[in-house]
């Protein structure tokens, strides 16, 4: 942290919880992550004081709960390159893609977005007789050209050199041609209040003709992800029928998904990609 927390300055006595509110917002501002611990001498208020605080910021979608502390809403204004991303959370990217696997059958059609989490899929797909992959993501097509059993169908379209993905609305106007058992999607940024949303205006076609064409949409997302938000908006929670995260997900926010309404699965991390399940 590149600042030191100023105790002195901020004292919950005599404030109402609107103000302590606003003082945790400013200090997350400053410090982008806070401990509980650092909140609660802060404030000069008790833990649960502090956790009620967050709560109610948190369905505010204002921060968001992490393991121990609490971190503030960013905004996300440049996509993190497919080299960057492929390094990062594998243990929880291939924890979500065991999970999603299960969903999977001989003879499916299936489209696989753009992402290094749902990529996680493919070694459960080629161990599947008479599968169809439709992806607009290089990689993925790279990586099935070594499996000749799976049929591919690429959308075509502009590149988006960062990611290795096709974008635009010639990408979208292939999909619409198309139909799938399941859509698969990523997200670079999602939560309950905002959805799935996206920094790249050209990408929001092409996810929704790929949510259009599924008979069953599920959403593959690490947890790292959500509390972050893009400009443009791809779709609400609601839309899709199951939402697979990992498991450093908060309770509190796993609570309100929920009870939302929405049909949410928890992976457990796999640290080792032998010991994923089959």
């Amino acid at each position: 942290m590149s600042e030191t927390v100023e105790h002195s300055s901020v004292r919950a006595a005599g404030m109402i919880p609107a103000q302590r509110r606003e003082t945790i917002v400013r200090q997350l501002h400053k410090h982008q992550v806070l401990s509980m611990h650092q909140l609660t001498e802060l404030l000069g208020c008790s833990h649960m004081t502090v956790r009620r605080d967050v709560a109610a910021l948190e369905e505010q979608g204002r921060v968001y709960a992490v393991p121990g502390g609490v971190r503030i809403a960013s905004h996300q204004t440049v996509e993190p390159t497919h080299q960057a991303k492929s390094v990062t959370e594998l243990p929880q990217k291939r924890g979500i893609a065991a999970q999603a696997a299960r969903l999977l059958k001989p003879g499916m059609t299936v489209y696989l977005d753009a992402g290094t989490t749902v990529a996680c899929l493919i070694p459960r797909i080629v161990e599947l007789a008479d599968m169809t992959v439709i992806t607009n993501d290089f990689h993925v097509a790279l990586m099935l050209a070594e499996a000749p059993q799976v049929t591919v169908v690429h959308t075509g379209g502009v590149l988006d050199h960062r990611n290795g993905s096709s974008i635009g609305p010639l990408a979208a106007a292939t999909l619409r041609q198309l139909v799938a058992d399941i859509s698969f999607l990523s997200a670079s940024a999602w939560d309950l209040e905002r959805g799935v949303t996206t920094p790249s205006a050209p990408k929001v076609e092409v996810k929704r003709a790929a949510m259009a064409i599924g008979s069953q949409r599920v959403l593959l997302a690490t947890n790292a992800k959500y509390g972050t938000y893009g400009t443009y908006r791809v779709a609400a929670l609601g839309e899709f029928d199951l939402i697979v995260t990992d498991d450093t997900l908060s309770e509190a926010a796993a609570q309100r998904m929920r009870e939302a309404g929405l049909d949410l699965e928890i992976a457990r991390a796999l640290p080792d990609a032998a010991a994923e399940p089959h």
